[in-house]
């Protein structure tokens, strides 16, 4: 259907037809849900409105543009969402030339229409960037940076804020929603245009006295914020009036200035069971669409929640320990330790550089702080991470969960770079551990030790048996066994890989008949990459010719550059080390093991690669 020409009932049967396309493939393949079903109005109305085909569309995380793909021609291919070689669950340009960027961490799309703003003024031509952004963005500072040089500069961008959760402002009866109705009028906007254009031939205490009452008026509604920073203001507004959406986003169109419509839509809108401020219905696995009950998951425990569950018990033991998380509670699993100990363990909303900078005086005042962020998302703290942690040399533990491929969040996601970015900071400690006792006696060793560390841990089980761990001591491997000929170093989860490799290899050469026994594989745990186990590594070289490194992280200063540094500094040149880290590129969503087949890192695949 032709968008510009249909109705306001044909819009309205298509945010219907939209919601159960949505609802019909994430119920099958996973996916984000709840805030994606809420913003589907304001999508089609801003495509009613706005120019696709000219206008730079930004959406802010872009989890919430499944409206904006199905509109955009991609209808037949979207029961292949997040799934291997299928759409991807966030914007790509690659995917479409109506998806204007890349957008799968937060709070971005403001700074990108201020820049996709100058671009266009230079160029001078006739276009409108419209940046889409949730409620839970408005929480990182980036957003205000934006905002300050926009309300400076005065280019012509809409900016349409998705209120899901009333965090922004909560209207106030019916005096608000009559207000907001009123705000949201050509009649208003054009009408206070006229009277600021009074204001400035009036006398100064005229003038005052206008602006007072202008501004008390505006008081009873959450626009002033965003009018101080000389942003035009409008709403709130429902969010599901397509009629009312359409009327106020031509308002603002027109207005060639820098407006922000306050919308307010409900989460899962069109699908009851997740209607609301449900936070597990954000984000969800294959479920039954009739009950919304997901299958029941069996096998080993997950990372993340051995991780939660030791926190907790160390949290117990001693009052000292605190922790936070930027806006994921249960995704990291610190939702435990918040529910039972509210005063020690915070949520700072999407706000990285803040929960990393914030623990710094509290380990500086005795506390031991444990900073709980997705691997992916530590990188939006860096240099707060050397800045505020390292360089003062403060006992805070990093947490960095979803460490490695992560499946159908796919390139924005992935968690490869953490060893890449945090090896070569002084002070910092790098560890990792492989199974569920490795885990426990890794954070046993976190908080005790009185200086920067992180370790990271996987999405999902670990892929290592859980035979019992040693306790962590500084710096220290672990040989878990001796071999015949080849050394397999496995760093954190690549220590379950190396395992499975093993077997597989003696295996496949035992089929073959080029042995008459098992072939015995060295495998290290090699624990901490900063700093290495040295005398380990040089004992080991005498031995062992061939090196195998498994690490589930890029390659470029990973765990093998940081084994190839140590084997150069004491001129050891007889080892051939092969490095089984991510190639220098980014990854792909999809399912895990389909990933990690297309870049040949499954045991059986790097088992024939070392035959």
């Amino acid at each position: 259907m032709n968008i510009k020409t249909s109705t306001i009932d044909e819009l309205n049967t298509l945010a219907e037809d939209i919601r159960q396309k949505i609802l019909d493939t994430v119920s099958k393949n996973g996916g984000h849900l709840s805030s994606t079903m809420g913003a589907t109005d304001l999508i089609v109305a801003m495509h009613k409105v706005f120019d696709v085909e000219k206008d730079p569309f930004i959406f802010d995380v872009s989890h919430q543009a499944y409206a904006h793909k199905l509109i955009t021609g991609r209808w037949d291919e979207f029961s292949t969402l997040r799934q291997f070689d299928g759409l991807c669950g966030y914007t790509k340009p690659k995917e479409s030339k109506y998806d204007y960027y890349v957008a799968g961490h937060s709070s971005t799309s403001i700074s990108l229409a201020v820049g996709a703003a100058k671009a266009i003024a230079l160029k001078g031509e006739d276009r409108v960037p419209v940046a889409f952004i949730g409620d839970g963005s408005m929480s990182a500072g980036m957003v205000y940076e934006a905002l300050n040089e926009l309300g400076d500069r005065k280019y012509p961008v809409v900016i349409i804020l998705n209120d899901n959760e009333m965090s922004i402002a909560k209207p106030i009866g019916a005096i608000s929603k009559l207000l907001s109705q009123t705000m949201a009028g050509s009649f208003y906007q054009k009408f206070k245009g006229k009277v600021e254009k009074v204001l400035e031939h009036l006398p100064e205490s005229a003038s005052y006295m206008a602006k007072r009452f202008e501004e008390s008026f505006k008081l009873i509604t959450p626009g002033i914020l965003f009018e101080e920073m000389g942003i035009e203001y409008i709403g709130p507004v429902d969010g599901h009036n397509i009629e009312s959406l359409i009327e106020t986003m031509e308002v603002a169109k027109a207005l060639g200035k820098p407006v922000i419509i306050h919308a307010q839509t409900t989460k899962g809108k069109g699908y009851e069971i997740a209607e609301g401020t449900k936070e597990h219905w954000h984000g969800v696995s294959a479920f039954d669409l009739k009950t919304g009950v997901a299958p029941k998951k069996s096998g080993a425990k997950a990372a993340t929640a051995i991780f939660s569950e030791t926190l907790v018990a160390l949290a117990d033991e001693d009052e000292k320990v605190v922790g936070v998380t930027a806006a994921m509670p249960t995704g990291t699993g610190l939702s435990a330790a918040i529910e039972k100990y509210p005063e020690r363990f915070w949520d700072v909303a999407i706000a990285e550089q803040h929960a990393v900078t914030s623990m710094g005086p509290l380990a500086k005042e005795g506390f031991k702080p444990f900073c709980t962020i997705y691997s992916t998302f530590l990188q939006r703290g860096f240099d707060q991470v050397i800045h505020d942690i390292a360089l003062m040399d403060l006992g805070v533990a990093f947490a960095l969960d979803r460490a490695g491929i992560v499946g159908e969040d796919g390139e924005t996601h992935q968690g490869a770079f953490d060893i890449s970015y945090l090896r070569g900071i002084p002070n910092m400690t790098l560890m990792a551990p492989s199974n569920e006792s490795s885990m426990i006696a890794c954070m046993k060793f976190a908080k005790e030790y009185n200086h920067p560390c992180a370790f990271r841990y996987p999405r999902g089980p670990f892929m290592a048996e859980n035979n019992e761990s040693p306790a962590y001591e500084l710096g220290k491997s672990v040989l878990l066994q001796e071999g015949d000929d080849i050394l397999f170093v496995g760093y954190g989860n690549g220590v379950g890989r190396a395992q499975q490799t093993a077997k597989i290899l003696s295996s496949l050469r035992q089929a073959q008949g080029t042995v008459t026994k098992p072939v015995e594989v060295a495998i290290l745990d090699l624990r901490f990459v900063k700093p290495l186990d040295e005398k380990m590594l040089i004992n080991l070289s005498k031995k062992y010719k061939k090196w195998y490194i498994f690490s589930d992280s890029a390659k470029r200063g990973g765990v093998g550059s940081a084994l190839l540094e140590c084997l150069s500094e004491h001129k050891i040149q007889d080892v051939a080390l092969t490095s089984f880290e991510y190639d220098d590129a980014f990854i792909t969503h999809g399912n895990t093991k389909l990933v990690e087949k297309s870049l040949g890192l499954l045991p059986e695949q790097l088992a024939k690669r070392i035959m």
